[in-house]
């Protein structure tokens, strides 16, 4: 019998998927428990993003399926979306409104409640006390990304799907990115995420997959830099 704490929570099972009638990948195989983050890796073009997009159900495989709680996502697309928060290359942020109402919009846009102390509580623990007031098209690429990642805290959710989440960010930004993710992972999350960049997760259970050339994870042994 299957311990409960070591069953899958996010699996996909002989996933494939074609961009224009050419093969990024087949066979795609891999199984994630709580406190793991899977790093996919692969060059440009390689099927990086069009992954994401097949693990958040914006896609659909050409083969196989993606499972969470070892069912379907199509069979159980509303409770997984609730459990699921994903960040993409775009921050997903409204210029005319400040970080405060964006992060507002974005709970209402999710059917999430948003309350106004954590979240400027949320928005100060990533240094932007001095941006409460101002509208988003007056911060830095930076500053627009760290509005996007207090959404993502506030989203609650027990699967983060990050693509490129560094890109942009300078080493202090980096730092704090990686912590969050430290942070979730040993809360019992898991993290799905594309990086070009090395990323410093000490004492972190990682899993590799490579597409595009390799489609096996390469073990979750922890990495270290």
């Amino acid at each position: 019998m299957t311990d409960p704490l070591l069953a899958p929570l996010l699996s996909a099972h002989d996933l494939a998927c074609e961009r224009s009638d050419r093969l990024l990948f087949s066979r795609l195989n891999f199984a994630l428990t709580g406190g793991q983050l899977l790093l996919v890796q692969g060059g440009n073009g390689q099927g990086k993003t069009s992954l994401l997009r097949l693990l958040t159900g914006l896609g659909r495989p050409d083969a196989g399926e993606v499972r969470w709680r070892g069912e379907p996502i199509a069979r159980c697309r509303e409770g997984y979306h609730r459990e699921m928060a994903y960040l993409g290359h775009a921050n997903g942020i409204k210029d005319e409104l400040n970080p405060v109402e964006n992060l507002r919009f974005h709970g209402a846009l999710h059917s999430r409640t948003f309350e106004h102390g954590p979240a400027v509580a949320t928005l100060k623990r990533l240094g932007l006390s001095r941006c409460l007031d101002l509208p988003c098209r007056a911060l830095s690429f930076g500053q627009r990304r760290r509005v996007a990642l207090s959404a993502l805290l506030l989203a609650g959710a027990s699967l983060w799907i990050l693509d490129e989440p560094l890109t942009g960010l300078d080493a202090h930004a980096v730092a704090l990115v990686e912590g969050l993710i430290r942070d979730h992972l040993r809360a019992g999350g898991l993290v799905v995420a594309t990086t070009h960049q090395a990323m410093n997760l000490e004492s972190v259970n990682v899993q590799h997959l490579l597409v595009g050339h390799v489609s096996t994870p390469s073990g979750n042994a922890p990495e270290t830099r």
